[in-house]
């Protein structure tokens, strides 16, 4: 800040007690003044700003109650050495490709066989993809 806030002679006191104290010290009295005045010492957020790390997580136990992923997108890591049976898998999973599209997709792995899949449809194609010998992530 560059413009001088005036001081009472109490506060200007604080200000130097302050001054002199360590990091711990000055953690300390952050909490003891949170716990006392119930107060939450954050800085106050702008409408349409990004929360600082940490900050939604610590605000009122979200940490505890994140929400479960519902989408998941399937990607082909890697095919492994039976790929007739992964595009076989891949057809049968996302059944708008066609054979040519299954076998371009299997040799540019990775590539996602399925996007925005509910968590069943994702873990089903999962193992069947694993099954034929492929390599596979969630996201």
């Amino acid at each position: 800040m560059t413009d001088k806030v005036k001081l009472s002679k109490n506060a200007e006191k604080v200000m130097e007690l302050v001054e002199q104290m360590t990091v711990l010290e000055l953690n300390d009295l952050v909490k003891a003044l949170e716990d006392k005045f119930g107060v939450v010492a954050a800085p106050a957020m702008m409408v349409g700003a990004m929360p600082a790390a940490g900050a939604v997580a610590a605000t009122e136990g979200e940490a505890a109650a994140e929400e479960e992923q519902t989408e998941f997108d399937v990607i082909l890591t890697d095919a492994g050495a039976n790929k007739i049976a992964v595009i076989k898998a891949v057809r049968e999973i996302n059944q708008a490709l066609g054979l040519v599209e299954a076998k371009n997709l299997v040799e540019s792995a990775p590539k996602p066989v399925l996007e925005g899949a509910k968590k069943d449809d994702a873990q089903e194609a999962k193992k069947k993809l694993e099954g034929a010998g492929a390599k596979v992530e969630l996201k």
